[in-house]
């Protein structure tokens, strides 16, 4: 017989809710310490009051997202607002329509396509390097750094030569989506979408000028197909296995998770890991020795990926101590078991890098800093789900390849110009759709003589 999810000790009234609103990552953190694994919250004054579970082990959140994840959906209140926002791509769809996307779109994200990718990102890292080195007061936020630097990456790849147009629409439109899914998706009382509130009227003006250059691209490559090598050209060229192609709208709706998907969660491991180092002076050093060995003052491409072992783990200790993605919530359709304890039909189920990848159970000394966590004989003895940040099962993020390359060597090529110094050790954060620094993540730039990293000879998508 299953066991009760014990439920945490909150407020008599308000229960878990203004712990879970004013300060959720050291709400979940608490839980697990105090009362486990897997937990129950209420939120909500009596007569509006909602149950949420959380799964904070290793093994638990294989069950929600591995192998029970049929009966763990992605049909929570804010997987609708981000399908309402964006579109029904990758990230929101479900049953044969999320098959036969991952069917068509797979071919995109082998190893050998990505490669393709890794001169852009190279170039963005030189380009940016170029900037900072022109700077008279060599002090940078590395958070607002990186979110450029990754916007700029994610067009490029996506959009190829009509970059500059699409960076500057995405940047000013992506936030106001980005606020409006998070408020909607966790406000029990929603007005309708189309009632002319304010803040109504200035997602729907996002979401149009997000769509407009998405179409008219769309629209462009696709009257001449085959000559341009982006990401939005080969969408195009994708057929399924009966020969059927993606619609212009279904395109758009692939394109635009990308952008969300690979914009902000990147730029929030690469800030950190940019932090992290800074702080950490015998890891930085590390980094640049393996660096110069590799590239030897010359450009890093996706051949130099297993040859940068220790960047690497660099890239995945940041990812672990802070994840893109903090929570993950799902919503289960039948009543179930997670290690044990009985999880009712219908219920809202979280689980929480944030919390997993510091399970003392599983990980020493989480709050400390150490990339050698992740040599390879750890790694192996760990279980799969101590370190998940781009999920799992089978909605696990189908551009995790891509991000570790853009983070290796986006890091390589910035290491090659530049040593990190930080004024502050710790850095608040805030928890939106994607965890990032609520505050400047300041970083001084020395520059180091003699590592002069070079733009590749094509560093568009080739």
């Amino acid at each position: 017989m299953s066991a009760q999810v014990p439920l945490v000790a909150a407020h008599p009234v308000l229960g878990s809710l203004r712990d879970l609103r004013h300060d959720t990552l050291g709400a979940y953190l608490r839980a697990r310490r105090d009362h486990g694994d897997v937990v129950r919250f209420d939120a909500g004054p009596p007569g509006l009051r909602a149950s949420l579970y959380a799964v904070f082990s290793p093994e638990g959140v294989q069950q929600v997202l591995g192998s029970q994840a049929s009966n763990f959906r992605k049909e929570n209140d804010v997987y609708t607002e981000i399908r309402e926002s964006i579109g029904n791509g990758l990230l929101t769809s479900q049953d044969e329509d999320y098959i036969r996307q991952r069917r068509m779109i797979q071919p995109l994200f082998t190893r050998r396509r990505v490669d393709a990718y890794a001169s852009a990102v190279y170039g963005e890292a030189v380009a940016t390097a170029d900037r900072w080195n022109s700077l008279s007061e060599k002090v940078v936020d590395a958070a607002e750094e990186m979110a450029e630097f990754a916007l700029r990456t994610v067009t490029r790849v996506l959009f190829g030569a009509d970059i500059d147009a699409a960076a500057d629409v995405v940047r000013r439109n992506f936030p106001v989506i980005g606020e409006s899914v998070l408020r909607r998706g966790v406000t029990p009382l929603r007005l309708p979408r189309h009632w002319p509130t304010p803040a109504n009227r200035r997602t729907q003006a996002a979401q149009r000028e997000l769509y407009a250059i998405c179409d008219r691209i769309i629209a462009e490559r696709s009257a001449t197909p085959g000559e341009a090598d982006d990401m939005i050209s080969r969408l195009i060229l994708a057929r399924d296995e009966d020969g059927s192609a993606l619609s212009p709208d279904a395109i758009r709706d692939q394109v635009l998770v990308f952008l969300l998907a690979g914009h902000e969660t990147t730029a929030t491991a690469l800030a950190f890991a940019l932090h992290l180092l800074a702080c950490h002076p015998e890891a930085q050093e590390k980094a640049h020795a393996e660096v110069d060995a590799v590239l030897s003052g010359g450009t890093a491409g996706a051949e130099h990926l297993d040859e940068l072992p220790y960047l690497t783990r660099v890239f995945k200790e940041a990812l672990r101590m802070y994840p893109s993605v903090a929570i993950m919530g799902r919503r289960s359709v039948a009543d179930s078991e997670v290690c044990g304890f009985h999880i009712p039909g219908g219920s809202d189920v979280y689980v929480s890098p944030w919390v997993t990848q510091r399970h003392p159970g599983h990980w020493e000394h989480p709050d400390r800093f150490d990339p050698d966590r992740f040599a390879p004989e750890l790694e192996a003895a760990r279980p799969r789900y101590a370190w998940f940040p781009f999920g799992g099962g089978p909605r696990a993020c189908i551009g995790q390849y891509f991000a570790m390359l853009e983070g290796v060597i986006g890091l390589a090529g910035l290491l090659q110009r530049f040593r990190l110094t930080a004024p502050k050790t710790e850095i608040a954060l805030q928890l939106g759709m994607t965890l990032r620094a609520a505050e400047p993540a300041h970083v001084r730039l020395t520059p180091r003589d003699g590592a002069r990293g070079r733009v590749p000879r094509r560093a568009g998508t080739e």
